[in-house]
């Protein structure tokens, strides 16, 4: 969920909830909650397992269709571990079906272009790896910001 200033549950939360309905033991779910940004969410994870005695050899990753990109890029620069393999991915779905009440459409572009702008400023500062952004998007980001859609930039 991307709900920016308005309360809500975390992202740990609303999946932790899910994975017990669907009969995930409480006692097998482990969150970290200290985080402040996408890299010290990795990195505290990291450090999180490691106390608990857990080295995994791989993760899935299952993030929000419009930030696979951004999350990739942040564990595989973030993570102490360059063994683990890790996949990233998300729920199937178009982008006209994304938005929803939580996530209305204006809010869900603010953060695409804000993530977008990201993952490419983001590896000069250490913070990810470079990834290729063709020009064609990085054009339609540009429009999207002159139409107003800067409500997620760093």
């Amino acid at each position: 969920m991307t709900n920016i200033g308005t309360p809500f549950l975390s992202d740990q939360g609303v999946f932790a909830d899910i994975a017990r309905q669907l009969g995930v033991p409480g006692d097998k779910i482990i969150i970290e909650n200290k985080f402040t940004n996408t890299g010290e969410k990795v990195r505290f994870t990291h450090a999180l397992l490691q106390q608990k005695g857990l080295r995994p050899q791989s993760l899935i990753l299952v993030q929000k269709p419009y930030m696979e990109r951004r999350t990739y890029a942040t564990f595989r620069k973030q993570w102490p571990d360059p063994q683990t393999e890790f996949t990233v991915t998300s729920p199937q779905v178009v982008f006209a079906s994304y938005p929803n009440e939580d996530n209305p459409k204006d809010l869900v572009i603010h953060v695409m272009v804000g993530d977008l702008v990201r993952i490419r400023d983001y590896p000069a500062r250490g913070f990810q790896i470079a990834q290729d952004i063709p020009n064609e998007v990085w054009a339609a980001s540009q429009r999207l910001i002159a139409a107003g859609y800067d409500g997620h930039l760093p």
